[in-house]
């Protein structure tokens, strides 16, 4: 029997689904580990809002930076680069919440290596994956994201209630390294055609026509229209929505270990595997977009501006009734659905706005994704520190954390964003290239 060859681009995505999962243990674990660490010295609300939003302040200072360094040296060595870095951190940096300044440090630099990971990955995937596959191909590279968010949730609280905070750290450093290692071995620089003096073959393969067919990134002479990206009403409408979905997922991923300590007087311990629901529906809500758009799109039923709006609105929409309904339950099954429904239904959204880069500007779509993801990662901050601020101002006010009443203003807020975004998104945005 001959044997099949599985096609490269196959192995790429698959490479950076594995990548997006172990990078989303590493930041659910901390929360985890840290918020224990943290209470056990009885750390208040709003340091452990600056501890935790530390991450955000180093992830986006490397987005852009990291667009434009995946276009000049390649996103494969970049991805390698930074996962590299943030493991050795893991690995070497200790978890005390008495230290603060190294662990603000830690954090930060993590941030920093982490920032570079996703503009990289958008520029592998736009030099390997057509047209016809990007919807799914994203979906499923940022579907692990959610289900290494559930992975943490399910099995850190375990890990820390019997080897301590501190084995998170360890296990994650083991993770990243392992990865790098596989990375290394698997992937390869995709097939370009803009590469100076060098003639096309006369036949190629079908990996090397799938991948001109997607778009090859421009090439690394090529001028960046920095203007026209910053002043394109399509970008923003990416940009907004990348906001507003970064916003709602990281105070949620930060947050809800202390609501369902405080607002609902459940450890996570004690949940089973119920508390890791939400994450691994966004798992599954990811990839349904994504199949959902190429069908929609490759069989012409809509256009893929109609596709995208669609998507993204209905995300968008019936995350923010779900987050507005979430405060109004008082049990945990209640809770537990309503994060479940908006989580999921966000993660549907993203095959309307994450997409996007790959519409508008297949050539420059880590450049975009780069300033698309600085807002997403602003959400990070402001979100996660502001979120601190308003339960510590709220003890401060007498108010009782232990009532879910206290957290109506914490879901809100993401609530009424994610409506605002739609709109925009539905009135600005488009599915057709608007850079060559």
């Amino acid at each position: 029997m001959t044997r099949m060859k599985f096609p490269k681009r196959y192995v790429i995505v698959l490479l950076t689904f594995i990548c997006t999962n172990v990078c989303y243990i590493e930041r659910v674990g901390f929360s985890i580990a840290y918020t224990v660490a943290a209470d056990s010295i009885g750390v208040n609300q709003a340091n452990k809002g600056m501890i935790l939003s530390m991450f955000y302040y180093g992830y986006v200072l490397s987005q852009i930076p990291g667009g434009w360094a995946a276009q000049r040296i390649g996103g494969r060595r970049v991805l390698l680069l930074s996962f590299i870095l943030w493991s050795l951190i893991c690995g070497l940096i200790p978890l005390d919440p008495n230290r603060i300044t190294i662990l603000v440090l830690s954090r930060l630099f993590v941030g920093v290596a982490q920032g570079f990971i996703f503009p990289a990955i958008h520029t592998v995937l736009a030099q390997w994956v057509p047209p016809q596959e990007r919807s799914r191909s994203v979906s499923l590279t940022t579907s692990g994201m959610y289900l290494g968010a559930a992975c943490g949730m399910l099995f850190f609280p375990s890990l820390v209630k019997n080897m301590g905070p501190q084995s998170v750290f360890f296990v994650e450093a083991v993770l990243g390294v392992l990865w790098s290692v596989i990375w290394l071995k698997f992937s390869s620089d995709p097939p370009r055609t803009d590469l100076p003096k060098v003639s096309m073959p006369k036949v190629a393969s079908r990996d090397t026509i799938k991948a001109q067919a997607g778009g090859v990134v421009a090439p690394r002479t090529v001028k960046i229209p920095w203007r026209r990206i910053i002043f394109s009403l399509p970008v923003w409408a990416i940009v907004v929505n990348n906001f507003t979905f970064h916003y709602a997922l990281y105070v949620l991923m930060n947050w809800l270990p202390t609501y369902f300590e405080l607002g609902l007087q459940l450890s996570l311990q004690d949940m089973g595997s119920s508390k890791m629901l939400p994450y691994f529906n966004m798992f599954i809500f990811s990839n349904i977009g994504g199949v959902v758009a190429d069908h929609l799109i490759t069989r012409r039923i809509l256009s893929v501006t109609k596709t995208r709006k669609l998507l993204n609105t209905i995300g968008f929409v019936v995350s923010a009734f779900a987050l507005m309904a979430l405060p109004l339950f008082s049990t945990p099954s209640g809770t537990i659905m309503c994060s479940a429904i908006s989580l999921g239904f966000l993660a549907l959204g993203r095959a309307g706005f994450a997409v996007n880069h790959m519409d508008v500007a297949p050539k420059f779509a880590g450049i975009v994704m780069g300033v698309s993801n600085t807002a997403g990662t602003l959400a990070g901050i402001v979100g996660v520190g502001l979120t601190g601020n308003i339960l510590e101002g709220a003890k401060a006010s007498n108010k009782d954390l232990t009532s879910s009443e206290t957290w109506k203003t914490v879901f809100f807020v993401p609530a009424y964003l994610c409506i605002f975004s739609s709109v925009i998104f539905l009135a600005f945005s488009t599915g057709e290239k608007v850079f060559e």
